[in-house]
């Protein structure tokens, strides 16, 4: 095992498992911030299904109080009727009779649709409700999946922090600002073992010369993806395998 190497080898661990962790740290939010969200879109659909059916509601009111009005007034036209002094004027009464029970026809068959629309409002608030129901418990699931286990992924995160910055005490002086630099632009990605001839991240095939270096211990960036390049466990300096 090369001492460079071996450090970078341990230290892309380091990143990777730290990167792992931080992922699941971020997640654990995210997803409560997104039931969050989706529990707020619930209690608005259920809102405005509630507001449907209270404007149904109206409507319907609205409308059997012109029923009832026009109801009176087919009476009053209707004792008019039976009062009539002349063809004409029972003509006219009739015309008029038959008229208002037309519209009164219309405004009945309006006030059913709108029970109708009230019915189904109904089964869409009950629908609601239930996703509402299920949009809480599933965000208080995710809240308390949170709770359980951020501590636990904190205390290991802050464990691999310590670790790493132990590691990092042994890499070559003259080496650190460029370690820092590429860990800084890529991340847990900021390395890549050497397999075969080809960098394990971006599968560019390097130079013999630079195969050659690496497994004598240099540091080498590939020249592609811009990687810091270590030999996997299994090979050794000089080239074996």
């Amino acid at each position: 095992m090369t001492t460079t190497g071996g450090v970078l080898r341990e230290l892309h661990r380091i990143h990777q498992q730290l990167s792992d962790l931080r992922e699941r740290l971020d997640r654990g939010p995210q997803q409560v911030r997104a039931r969050t969200a989706n529990l707020t879109r619930l209690e608005e659909e259920l809102a405005k299904v509630q507001a449907e059916s209270k404007a149904a509601h109206m409507a319907a009111d609205r409308k059997q109080l012109l029923l009832r009005t026009g109801e009176t007034k087919i009476e009053d036209l209707q004792r008019k009727l039976n009062a009539a002094n002349s063809n004409r004027e029972y003509q006219a009464l009739k015309d008029q009779i038959a008229a208002d029970q037309m519209a009164n026809s219309v405004l009945a068959d309006e006030i059913l649709e709108s029970f109708e629309k009230v019915d189904e409002c109904q089964g869409r608030i009950t629908a609601a409700q239930q996703n509402l129901a299920k949009g809480k418990a599933e965000l208080e699931k995710a809240q308390q999946q949170v709770r359980d286990q951020q501590e636990s992924l904190q205390s290991d995160a802050a464990r691999l922090e310590s670790e790493l910055k132990k590691v990092e005490k042994n890499l070559p002086a003259e080496f650190r600002d460029a370690y820092e630099r590429v860990v800084k632009s890529k991340g847990a990605d900021a390395m890549a073992a050497l397999e075969g001839e080809t960098c394990s991240g971006c599968f560019h095939t390097l130079t013999p010369n630079l195969a050659n270096a690496l497994r004598m211990d240099r540091v080498i960036f590939c020249q592609t993806c811009g990687r810091l390049l270590y030999l996997p466990e299994d090979r050794s300096i000089a080239g074996g395998r």
